[in-house]
């Protein structure tokens, strides 16, 4: 049986999604929080510390992320979260977005293997008298596959817990189909324990998976979970969500989410995302889910919803 971890999803799975996700449908071995920048001499955000308080995250195995390529501000963070609590933390190499590969941070970093390597010398010789059980998320390459090698020759000489690997490059971002033939070559190659990212939407692609990579023992999941937020239940023999299970799940949300930030349009742009993924289950009512994500007001995107739970056609996937 594989091991579940929750992606990290910047905007979509703080701690108040983690919590109700959890509390719904469980069945998730970790949750990975949403990167938190450490910068030299920069203290972490109001919104930062929110999300990785331990009294936010208490009864769900959640693990933060670092995003940085400053050693002594990621020593300075990774202390404060093992002050926390927080026995693994996970070091932030896949991020593609261009504003932070362009600052040679997240898959950025993989652009010059020699700073990287640096980069772990010294957090792992700042970090070796404590606890702390440093994991990597990471891409295969910036621009192509075969960096592959190098980048896991560099991985191969410390002591990483895990390392979560997304078989595309940054440039690719989240286009084409992952190099399942890299992440081959990574599991051949790595000596430490390897957990896979991509493309996992369906429990047809978990099986396939499954006997594609016998040896793996664990997987991460971003958007198949937010589109049927029931999927790992699903595949450990439990029931498929229904339209009032989705409804609840819904209903719960989004009034936490009113009652937690600073406005209701928040709340409204935060479930419209979710929208983007959970339309799935609505296939025919293409209208009623524009309407949802044209809604400008709270009044607007409730009563959008009314209107999708009351009259629209539910498909079980």
């Amino acid at each position: 049986m594989l091991n579940f971890y929750f992606a990290p999803m910047e905007g979509i799975t703080g701690y108040t999604y983690r919590n109700i996700h959890n509390n719904c449908f469980g069945n998730i071995d970790k949750y990975y929080m949403p990167f938190v920048a450490a910068h030299e001499g920069v203290h972490l955000k109001v919104k930062e510390k929110q999300d990785i308080s331990p009294e936010n995250n208490t009864d769900i195995n959640a693990i933060p992320q670092i995003l940085s390529n400053k050693p002594r501000a990621f020593i300075r963070v990774a202390k404060e979260l093992s002050s926390l609590g927080y026995k693994e933390i996970n070091f932030n190499l896949g991020c593609p977005a261009g504003t932070v590969v362009a600052k040679k941070r997240g898959a950025g970093f993989l652009s010059v293997p020699d700073d990287l390597d640096r980069f772990l010398d010294e957090i792992f010789e700042g970090l070796k008298n404590t606890p702390i059980e440093l994991s990597i998320k990471t891409r295969i390459g910036i621009k192509s596959p075969d960096e592959v090698n190098h980048i896991f020759e560099i991985y191969n000489k410390y002591p990483i817990s895990e390392i979560i690997v997304h078989p595309r490059t940054g440039k690719e971002m989240y286009r084409g189909k992952p190099h399942l033939d890299a992440f081959d070559e990574a599991v051949r190659i790595s000596r430490h324990k390897l957990c896979y990212n991509g493309d996992l939407k369906t429990l047809e692609d978990i099986r396939l998976f499954e006997k594609a990579f016998p040896t793996i023992e664990s997987v991460m999941i971003g958007r198949g979970l937010l589109a049927d937020p029931a999927l790992i239940r699903r595949y450990k023999g439990g029931l498929s969500i229904d339209k009032d299970e989705l409804k609840n799940f819904h209903e719960l949300l989004y009034h936490e989410y009113l009652d937690t930030m600073p406005g209701n349009i928040i709340a409204v742009n935060r479930m419209k995302e979710l929208w983007n993924y959970m339309s799935i289950f609505f296939p025919n009512d293409e209208k009623k889910i524009k309407d949802i994500r044209k809604s400008r007001t709270d009044k607007e995107f409730e009563a959008s919803v009314r209107v999708l739970f009351s009259s629209g056609t539910f498909t079980n996937i």
